[in-house]
């Protein structure tokens, strides 16, 4: 079959792998007909994620159930289905307690031996261990690119949501209006946040935000902090959502966050940073961060996308061929995309 693979940073190529085979009793495989390319794919297209050279990419995927172990209990062959980004055992301590993205067991689809060595989903087939927890069916009339976002980037949009506690009438700011930002900029509405304001330096992406509700704000043109002071009386926002992963974006959330408010840090870190903690401290936020805990989610998600109270099918901006797979991770790297469905 044909996979995408990781060679070495600005490399990726289209080769041939063999078709996964079941390993365990809840394993299923997965044909796989979209699979999205993500900005954590980037990171590791950079180099700052490292991974081994030939490992195939893609953490996200919907399909056909090809085949399923005699666990398997919850799809079925035949079934549309759609992936989590991760897989999770929902029986360790931390599975017990909701926290499916710290399973002791936990794989990440194509993030390499650092997370599990979980071969990924750009590719023909995909092995899913745990496929219970880890595969849901796709609602009947949803296209494969709505329910592409709910294994991944709606559902960290809304894990994002969830962790700052977001509640209605609350203020809200998004730093970094890529695919997952601008999800979080519908998931804080949907939520009941009265007022988003979501900072970016692309004026596509900023209008786009515009069009979900929010106050679009300019980075280096505009002035995002006196924007904050202007919609919350001088108070801050109740909660600000670092988007970017990069240490001047959690910066600007900890300042423009009111005294007792939520710093959620959505966006990747993958190295040490320097954090004011005075101002941290001084204001006494809640700092949150780490991977999504889309499986958490997923069944809220999916509600909701289906009935068209979050729609990120705006964010596709491009349908590649996987055989494509290096132009689009080129498009994808010059800021030319913002979501790219790739099929088999």
């Amino acid at each position: 079959m044909q996979a995408v693979t990781f060679q070495a940073p600005g490399e990726v190529q289209v080769e041939e792998r063999p078709e996964p085979e079941l390993l365990e009793r809840d394993d299923a495989i997965v044909r796989v007909e979209a699979t999205g390319v993500c900005g954590s794919d980037l990171h590791i297209y950079h180099g700052r994620v490292q991974i081994e050279p030939g490992f195939t990419l893609g953490h996200e995927f919907v399909g056909t159930v090809v085949a399923a172990g005699d666990g398997v209990t919850q799809v079925a062959e035949g079934d549309r289905v759609l992936g989590c980004y991760c897989s999770a055992c929902g029986n360790c301590f931390f599975c017990r307690r909701g926290d499916f993205h710290k399973c002791d067991e936990g794989r990440v689809f194509g993030h390499g031996k650092a997370l599990g060595s979980l071969q990924g989903a750009q590719a023909e087939q995909v092995l899913v261990p745990h496929a219970n927890l880890t595969l849901r069916r796709v609602p009947e009339g949803m296209s494969d690119d709505i329910a592409l976002f709910a294994g991944d980037v709606m559902g960290t949009g809304w894990h994002a949501i969830d962790q700052a506690n977001i509640r209605p009438g609350d203020t809200a700011a998004v730093l970094g209006l890529g695919p997952v930002g601008l999800c979080v900029v519908q998931a804080a509405r949907a939520a009941g946040a009265a007022h988003v304001l979501a900072i970016d330096t692309v004026g596509e992406r900023l209008r786009l935000a515009e069009s979900f509700g929010a106050e679009a704000v300019h980075l280096t043109e505009g002035d995002p902090r006196a924007a904050v002071k202007a919609a919350t009386e001088g108070r801050g926002v109740d909660a600000a959502i670092d988007a970017v992963g990069h240490p001047d974006a959690l910066e600007l959330a900890c300042r423009v966050t009111r005294k007792a408010g939520t710093v959620s840090a959505i966006g990747v870190y993958a190295e040490r940073i320097q954090v004011h903690m005075g101002i941290v401290w001084i204001k006494a936020l809640t700092l949150k961060t780490g991977h999504a805990n889309v499986i958490g989610h997923v069944d809220r998600v999916l509600a909701m996308l289906s009935s068209g109270v979050l729609d990120p099918g705006p964010l596709v901006t491009h349908h590649m061929k996987l055989e494509d797979a290096a132009e689009a991770y080129s498009v994808y790297d010059r800021r030319e995309a913002l979501k790219i469905v790739m099929k088999p």
